[in-house]
């Protein structure tokens, strides 16, 4: 019956009585088609239509409308007079950022208001209804479709999904504490492996220099899932890993930014609390300006978060870049002022953050692993940057779409390599809202690549278009290390010291870009001058090694300082000659010939416990003469505190020798960044052995 009174009721308005799906195909190709492939899979009884925009359409089973592009009113007009006779009870249409299709999709929402299944450009789908007014207009800018019924934890009555926050922590052991050393307590928002990003490279190699001269303990937060530590509790003594928060909070609803929010954990609060307290730690260094909430002795601004949101608003200039921009700097502000000190990676990062007690400590590179190659013949670029970071999707969007086909049609053979780091897909649909990852003709996306050396090896060329960026990017200086050519954008190198056409071609302009991309391909010369010029720069001022000596260096300034460094005086002369005597295996020299040469001593507890000798031999060069320190203070950091103070002064090739049998001296001397350059035979009278001569070059 009730089949009957629909038939006729719809008879008499001339309309089919069963209703049709019309699907509005308003995006790219790809999206629309899987859209239309998931509308016939939830309705494959009904008649389907797809309308288009001019574009040529078949599909088994739809029938096509092709309209020519119009106004919203005349869309309107023409598919109401070809969908006269039939009842719409569903009409899917594609909402992405393509601006042709607005008219379009304006008259599919005055053709069936009531029916709009929305799809976004992640391919998520809601229904656009007035009673969801609110979250139908979220979905429509763009929001993610598991946060468009977030709400504010203020608007408390109508909050469901609620934030999640770990209550417990595990502590993973590493090695054994060493009696002496200073304890500091380094917080992390991720654990520093796999070396995924840049973040986790500059932690990881920075907690290793570190450890060793301090008992360092790592805080981090984990994701969950089957973790591998790596190589980290071989030299951290205790590793503690706290449950990420999951934030369901909107984006724009708190006065701080929503990364510190994100972090916000009652548990990493409390471990930090009893932990620091039950394990002697002295000093705290946060990690990202996101924890700085957390307080502590150091911060690490890996970027000046405010400079990134800057650039986004002169880009956009919309309210939202605008809030986010105005929470940043306030908040970056006030957390720098309040911290004793905050590392930033470049002087123009420590300008930014004008009230704050800066020191500078850039990021590095493992000089001993990325070692250069011979560069093989071809056209082979490779760029390298993980889409968990924003500006690195960014930065491949804009070298696919507007870079990458200008340097094909001139270089048909050119092939690109792009290591996006793991769950690529999944970040970019986070930061672009595109639901597939385009990969063009002559391109290959990798995920996460345990070791990229090899591919530094393989390429001919580097690039590194990021269109934003702050701090200084670490591929750069592995690019750098390998000794290969980069073109870069002037923020995608900036902080590193290169100069344009000198160690780095610099392009901010697509056409530039890619004109220049196809210039050096072409220009092996070229190439090789500008990647020389930036692997004379890498080995001079990027090693972790001297990196490692500056952090060090600032812990014990903060520090209660345990080994006090200072020039000797006459009346240290009983204590050198009671150290030399206790050293066989240093020089043995009349202890007053050492007040002829520059001369410190080490101090703990007002005792004098080592000291070393040297001279200068040229405007540019200095000798060593002799390293000693009593034995019972041997292994705590007074010979390695001696030498940073020499090794810290600028501009010296700094030259020694060593006795041959001396394993633990130079083995102190390789770390310290010395390198075998000779030998001499039967240099030293008491015993005949020979003296390896060792040479360091500073920045």
């Amino acid at each position: 019956m009730k089949q009957r009174v629909k038939r006729l009721v719809f008879g008499l308005l001339g309309k089919d009585p069963e209703a049709v799906v019309v699907s509005f195909l308003t995006g790219d190709s790809a999206r629309a088609n899987a859209m239309l492939d998931e509308v016939l899979a939830l309705l494959p009884g009904r008649r389907h239509f797809a309308v288009t925009l001019t574009e040529s359409f078949e599909r088994s089973g739809v029938t096509t409308i092709s309209l020519t592009p119009a106004g919203t009113w005349e869309l309107f007009r023409r598919l109401r007079r070809v969908l006269r006779p039939y009842r719409i009870g569903m009409a899917p249409v594609l909402f992405t950022p393509e601006a042709r299709f607005r008219a379009l999709r304006l008259a599919a929402i005055l053709l069936a208001p009531t029916r709009i299944l929305a799809y976004n450009a992640r391919l998520e789908r809601h229904h656009l209804r007035l009673r969801t007014a609110i979250a139908s207009l979220l979905f429509l800018r763009g929001v993610p479709l598991d946060r468009i019924f977030v709400r504010p934890k203020w608007l408390f009555p109508l909050k469901r999904d609620r934030s999640v926050y770990p209550e417990t922590w595990r502590v993973i052991e590493g090695r054994p504490p060493e009696p002496g050393r200073r304890r500091v307590a380094v917080v992390s928002p991720y654990f520093p492996w796999p070396l995924a990003h840049g973040g986790a490279v500059r932690i990881f190699h920075l907690l290793r220099e570190a450890a060793r001269e301090f008992d360092v303990y790592l805080f981090a937060f984990s994701e969950g899932g089957a973790e591998e530590y790596g190589p980290l509790p071989e030299f951290l003594v205790r590793i503690v890993l706290v449950g990420k928060p999951r934030y369901r909070e909107p984006l724009w609803a708190s006065l701080l930014p929503p990364e510190v929010c994100e972090y916000a954990s009652p548990a990493m609060r409390r471990a930090l609390r009893e932990l620091c307290r039950r394990w002697g730690i002295e000093l705290v260094q946060i990690e990202y300006t996101h924890l700085a909430t957390y307080r502590g002795h150091v911060l690490v601004a890996h970027d000046v978060t405010s400079d990134l949101y800057r650039q986004i608003h002169e880009q956009r200039r919309s309210l939202s870049s605008w809030w986010n921009l105005w929470r940043w700097r306030r908040f970056e502000l006030r957390a720098a002022r309040r911290f004793p000190r905050v590392v930033v990676m470049s002087e123009q990062d420590a300008e930014r953050l004008p009230d704050a007690r800066t020191a500078v400590i850039p990021n590095g590179v493992d000089l001993e692993r990325f070692t250069p190659e011979p560069e093989k013949p071809g056209l082979q670029v490779l760029f390298v940057g993980s889409f968990r970071h924003f500006p690195n999707a960014a930065a491949y969007r804009l070298l696919v779409e507007e870079i990458w086909p200008r340097v094909r049609a001139s270089l048909p053979a050119a092939r690109l390599t792009v290591v996006a780091g793991p769950e690529p897909e999944l970040y970019w649909r986070e930061h672009t809202g595109q639901s597939e990852l385009v990969v063009p003709e002559g391109v290959a996306v990798l995920g996460f690549v345990r070791d990229v050396r090899p591919l530094y090896v393989e390429t001919n060329l580097v690039v590194v278009p990021t269109p934003v960026s702050a701090g200084t990017n670490l591929k750069v200086l592995e690019a750098m290390a390998m000794q290969r050519a980069v073109v870069s954008t002037s923020c995608g190198c900036a902080g590193l010291g290169l100069e344009h056409g000198v160690s780095v071609w610099i392009a901010d302009e697509p056409a530039a870009f890619a004109e220049a991309v196809i210039r050096l391909l072409e220009a092996p010369e070229l190439r090789a001058r500008l990647a020389a010029a930036a692997r004379r720069r890498a080995v001079l001022c990027f090693d972790w090694r001297e990196l490692g000596m500056r952090q060090r260096k600032l812990w014990r300034e903060l520090l209660r300082p345990a080994v006090r460094i200072r020039n000797v005086r006459p009346e240290d002369l009983p204590d050198l000659e009671r150290i030399e005597v206790a050293s066989p295996e240093a020089a043995m020299w009349d202890p007053r010939e050492y007040l002829r040469y520059p001369c410190r001593v080490a101090e703990v507890e007002g005792k004098v416990v080592g000291f070393i000798v040297w001279r200068i031999t040229a405007p540019d060069e200095a000798e060593i003469l002799n390293l000693a320190v009593w034995p019972e203070c041997r292994r705590h950091g007074v010979a390695t505190r001696l030498l940073e103070s020499l090794l810290s002064a600028p501009s010296y090739s700094w030259f020694l020798e060593v006795r041959e049998s001396n394993r633990a001296a130079r083995s102190l001397y390789e770390k310290m960044g010395f390198r075998e350059v000779g030998r001499r035979p039967s240099y030293y009278r008491d015993t005949g052995e020979a003296a390896v001569v060792m040479r360091r070059d500073s920045c």
